[in-house]
This record gives C-alpha cells, sequence and structure tokens, in this order.
C-alpha cells in the first residue's frame, strides 16, 4: 500500500469529515469544529494551486502573477490564496505565481521574511538585502516572465487589489524593461475566484442544506407565533441562530411581509393570511449561499395557501427554468439575460432578473446576469461569459394578481443556488416549489 503524504493525506481526512458530512437530531448537517473546517479549507486550496490556478494562468496567457497588499488593506483575492488560519496580510505581503510549464508545474512563494504555512516559502532573507521591493525586483528578474499579470482592473473590484502607491512602488523597482510587461489580472482573477472544485461542489449542497434548514425552521411555528412576532424579531432570529451555529452571515438578514391593501393592519407584526419573504445568506467553509424563499400565515380553517399564490410562485420557478436553459458557456452574462428576457415576454411574464455569481464572495466574481435597475444589460461584469464549474444565485422575481386579494400584484422573488458544470445546471440542495407554511 502506497503511504499517503501531503495532500493525498489532507483529501483522505477531508473525505472522511465530509462524506455526508455530520448530522444533527433534525436531518441538517452540522456545523464541523474549527480545526477541521481548516483541514477542509486548506486541502481544497492546496489542490486548488495545484490544478486551478496554472490552469487559469494559462488559459489567459500569463506566466507570472503577482499579488501585492499590507495589513489591513488586504487585496480582494488574498485571503483565498491563503491557508485558513492566515486572517490578514503581514505587513507588506507579496505573493508570487510562476509557471514554469506543464512538465515543472507553478512555482508559489512569498517574497517577505516567514514563510505561510507550508505552501509559500519566503524568498527574502532582510540580513542579506534590507530593500523587500528590490528582493521582489530580483526575483521577478531572475525568472524572465514575459506577462506579469497585477491586479488593475476597472471592471472587477475583485481584480482591482493592488494600491496606487503599491503599484508606483512596482514599476520604480522593476524598472522599464519589465515594467513593459505589466498587465491586468482581471480575467485571471476572475477565473481563480470563480472556478469550484468537484469537491467544493459537492459539499456546496450541504452548505446549502444549512441554509434551506434555517428557512424551514424560521418559517415555522417553532419561531413565529401569528399575533406578536415581528418581521424584525425573525430578522435578529436568523442572526441569532447562525451566529449560535458558528456560522457567519455577509449581509443582514431581511424579512418583509405582503397582505391584502384591505387590511386594517399597516405594522410588521406577523398575522394570519400574511405572506412573508426572507432574504439570508450565511458563509461556511470560505463559501457562501443566498437564497430568499416564502412562507404563508395559514388562516383559521385554512389547510393550504390561496390558489392566486400558489400560482404566483408557479410563475417565478417558471421564470427560473427560462433562465436556467439558458446558461450556455461561453455566452456572456448580457447575452443570457437578453435570451432569458425575450422568452419571459414572450410568454407574458411579468418579472425581472438579475442573476450573480457565488462563490467566496456572496456577490461574487464572473458573469453578472442583469441588475434589477440594468435590465438592459449590464457594461463590463456582463460581458464576461459564462466557463463551466461556476456557481450563481439565481434570483429574480415575478409579479403576479392575486383573484383572492382583489387582484392585487404580489411580487414573488425568488433566489436559489446553482452549479453549472458539463452536466448543466442544478440547484443546490434544490429549490422551492411550495410555500412554507405557518399553522
Amino acid at each position: 500500500m502506497k503511504k499517503a503524504t501531503g495532500l493525498s493525506l489532507l483529501l483522505i481526512i477531508f473525505s472522511f469529515l465530509v462524506s455526508g458530512f455530520l448530522y444533527s437530531k433534525e436531518g441538517l448537517p452540522q456545523v464541523l469544529p474549527v480545526r477541521e473546517q481548516a483541514r477542509v479549507v486548506n486541502a481544497w486550496l492546496e489542490k486548488r494551486l495545484e490544478v486551478i490556478l496554472p490552469e487559469i494562468m494559462r488559459r489567459e496567457g500569463v506566466d507570472m502573477w503577482l499579488v501585492i497588499c499590507q495589513e489591513y488593506n488586504e487585496d480582494p483575492v488574498f485571503l483565498t490564496l491563503v491557508p485558513f488560519e492566515h486572517l490578514s496580510a503581514r505587513r507588506l505581503s507579496m505573493l508570487v505565481f510562476f509557471d514554469r510549464g506543464k512538465d515543472k508545474g507553478l512555482e508559489k512563494f512569498s517574497v517577505s521574511r516567514y514563510p505561510i504555512g507550508n505552501l509559500y516559502q519566503a524568498a527574502w532573507n532582510p540580513d542579506r538585502e534590507p530593500d523587500q521591493w528590490k528582493a521582489l525586483a530580483d526575483q521577478v528578474r531572475a525568472r524572465n516572465p514575459k506577462k506579469i499579470a497585477i491586479n488593475e482592473s476597472a471592471t472587477f473590484a475583485f481584480a482591482d487589489g493592488l494600491t496606487a502607491t503599491n503599484k508606483q512602488l512596482l514599476v520604480r523597482y522593476l524598472g522599464p524593461d519589465y515594467a513593459r510587461k505589466l498587465v491586468s489580472a482581471e480575467r485571471l482573477v476572475v477565473g481563480w475566484l470563480e472556478t469550484r472544485l468537484p469537491e467544493e461542489i459537492e459539499v456546496y449542497h450541504q452548505i446549502a442544506r444549512l441554509a434551506h434548514g434555517l428557512i424551514e425552521e424560521a418559517f415555522s411555528n417553532a419561531v413565529i407565533t401569528p399575533g406578536i412576532t415581528t418581521s424584525e424579531d425573525l430578522e435578529w432570529w436568523f442572526w441569532e441562530k447562525i451566529n449560535s451555529l458558528g456560522l457567519k452571515t455577509w449581509f443582514s438578514p431581511t424579512v418583509d411581509i405582503q397582505r391584502p391593501k384591505t387590511s386594517a393592519h399597516k405594522d410588521n407584526v406577523i398575522r394570519r393570511g400574511d405572506l412573508l419573504h426572507c432574504d439570508i445568506g450565511i458563509t461556511y467553509l470560505r463559501l457562501n449561499t443566498d437564497h430568499q424563499e416564502l412562507a404563508y400565515v395559514l388562516r383559521p380553517g385554512e389547510t393550504e395557501p390561496p390558489a392566486g399564490l400558489k400560482a404566483a410562485l408557479r410563475c417565478g420557478n417558471r421564470l427560473q427554468d427560462i433562465l436556467v436553459s439558458e446558461f450556455k458557456a461561453g455566452r456572456t452574462g448580457n447575452e443570457v439575460l437578453a435570451a432569458a428576457l425575450g422568452r419571459m415576454r414572450a410568454e407574458g411574464i411579468k418579472g425581472s432578473i438579475y442573476t450573480h455569481p457565488l462563490g467566496f464572495h456572496g456577490h461574487a466574481a464572473g458573469p453578472t446576469i442583469g441588475l434589477w435597475d440594468k435590465q438592459d444589460g449590464v457594461p463590463g461584469q456582463g460581458d464576461y461569459p459564462l466557463f463551466y464549474d461556476t456557481c450563481y444565485s439565481i434570483e429574480l422575481n415575478c409579479r403576479s394578481l392575486v383573484p383572492e386579494w382583489d387582484n392585487q400584484e404580489v411580487l414573488i422573488g425568488l433566489e436559489q443556488n446553482a452549479s453549472f458544470t458539463k452536466e448543466g445546471l442544478v440547484y443546490l440542495d434544490g429549490r422551492q416549489t411550495a410555500l412554507h407554511l405557518v399553522r
């Protein structure tokens, strides 16, 4: 039997830990202890650096990538490149990635006093060369790259992390010959951030299950007492519950109420006959979720929602079907948006589409597919194409008339997470097709 070392050992540990996750009595995945989270994240990172990064660098024709930032002013991509335990840059941090070709592979190191975990050896000895910038320039010249990618972009904030001061210093120390080799790392950064390992996608289903479970509990009588609980109470319940599980939320949870305009109640107390809507996102294992779902509070004697509300949800599901059927690798976000909106209008659906990538960030790197206030396309971010092995938050709304509410227009805001691979688009842990019921 071959002895397991390095990456293979970490992946064995990872497989043991997430062979379905640990499960709670309610059937929901339990959050791993912090130490085990670190093992999973670091195993993923090691494989990502070996598999994904060289592939993206070669796809974009770049043989050297510099990520330079300072403590408390981190580049947006920096923390996705360092181990779980490395919570910030240290003083002036310099990561160097150099592609030596398919045979020799990717060289990675840090021009710093100390190594960063086992991934980046230190390539600077201050006793020999006190000037850190000169040490970086010497390392660059020794490798004589054809193109040096740096993080500056007018389109994607994720790829615009090199400060003006550090850019000036880099150009000065490299000198004119090497400064002419500097190119934007925009597509490299976006490719690194958006591309998911199969292992990450597999576990993403479980992270989405956690988020779905939170919503299911929130939209139940275990949390809501009609006539007493307010939408604000429910928002703070999400805050407390997420924190109690050892998770984080990347934005403030929101809960809103729709009810017949004929109702005498104009406050935020949840009452029977209300349609509830939530928007929550959690962060776990460096991955983010983003969900919007709906619930109906049954009136006395009701066993199901009014037919008009159920039809409104079906309308939203139909718009989801239209949108995801337009996902095709190589199409830009704007092309997907235009095709989906055209079919939506042809079917007489009144709605809007504002779907975004998902991953290391909530509103993540990749093609933007509409914004709520830009239904004609999003210049720049919407011109980026779709690639396989990426994830998205399928976000949209459908507006329908509800006969039981005197034909009042109701907004069905939906958001479900999905992976996009060569096998097609698959919802992470499914999607909502029936309203949650509060009895």
